[in-house]
């Protein structure tokens, strides 16, 4: 299991919608990552199981989707991750070793939009 690096990538604008489904399209797209996985593609999330690194399934917590040709961090995709480290949608299962990790990962970012991530409330 593994917390991805932080990758300081630039803000979207913070009114932009998320699409989760579409973003992921054109991540994959962006990446190179047709047939499977890559580094840039990982780059985009923020967990992923390191044993099953070849499968897309075990990449969560996307927050990131691609705008003009470059990967950027989508605040409300943030913030929707945030809130699901919170329980929300039902949470996510993640080796309980992570949580910490995860949370100052997505915590970078919400600092970076000048906010305060749900767990510190």
């Amino acid at each position: 299991m593994a917390v991805t690096a932080f990758q300081d990538l630039p803000l979207a604008d913070r009114e932009r919608a998320w699409d989760g489904a579409a973003a992921e399209k054109r991540v994959r797209r962006w990446a190179g990552a047709d047939d499977g996985p890559n580094e840039r593609y990982r780059d985009a999330h923020v967990w992923y199981d390191a044993d099953q690194k070849d499968n897309f399934t075990a990449y969560k917590l996307l927050v990131a989707d691609v705008v003009d040709d470059r990967l950027v961090a989508v605040p409300r995709a943030v913030m929707a991750a945030g809130n699901v480290m919170q329980g929300a949608r039902g949470g996510v299962d993640l080796p309980d070793k992570d949580v910490d990790r995860v949370r100052s990962h997505l915590a970078k970012y919400y600092r970076k939009m000048d906010d305060r991530p749900p767990w510190e409330d």
